[in-house]
């Protein structure tokens, strides 16, 4: 996707053998774009599939480069960019999720057919809901979300909601 919003930097502090606090990188991370180029771009900055974190173990050099998912245990960190006139389809993770607006905004509908405009400042809080996205504006829009693995929503006549996203168009 082309757009005016340059990549993240991402600078992660680390330790030193000796326990000493250091930063261990520091640089742009790399979008990648499972819609194709006119879709939605991602970047999965940290996950990690458990908790209590581990500060000690190294964080792996690459991450998964598909549509971000919270492990079932873990946490995601991660960005998206969603470009004028683009959007996703209706969808459920089984996850809590932190968002914000960083720039720009986006229209969030829910299966109920509320919906409302997230604006730049703006933060959400996504509680396995069934949900879409989509930028109804001229300009790019960027969110910041971490997504927390969840138990399933159960309703009161013992439903249980399962997560639901369609699969990313096949390349040919």
């Amino acid at each position: 996707m082309s757009t005016p919003i340059p990549p993240p930097r991402v600078i992660t502090a680390s330790h030193s053998a000796d326990g000493t606090s250091v930063i261990s990188s520091d640089g742009p991370a790399k979008s990648f774009s499972p819609f194709g180029p006119a879709g939605s771009s991602f970047v999965n900055i940290h996950s990690t599939d458990q908790l209590p974190v581990s500060n000690t173990i190294p964080i792996p050099s690459t991450l998964a480069t598909s549509v971000p998912r919270a492990p079932a245990a873990g946490v995601i960190f991660t960005t998206t960019d969603i470009p004028p006139g683009a959007g996703s389809p209706m969808h459920r993770t089984l996850s809590l999720d932190y968002g914000v607006v960083l720039y720009g905004e986006i229209t969030m509908k829910l299966d109920s057919g509320d919906e409302t405009i997230i604006r730049a400042g703006d933060y959400i809080l996504q509680r396995g809901t069934m949900h879409r996205w989509y930028n109804h504006t001229k300009v790019p829009c960027r969110m910041l979300v971490v997504m927390v693995g969840s138990e399933k929503v159960v309703t009161d006549d013992g439903k249980e909601l399962d997560e639901y996203f369609p699969p990313p168009p096949k390349k040919e």
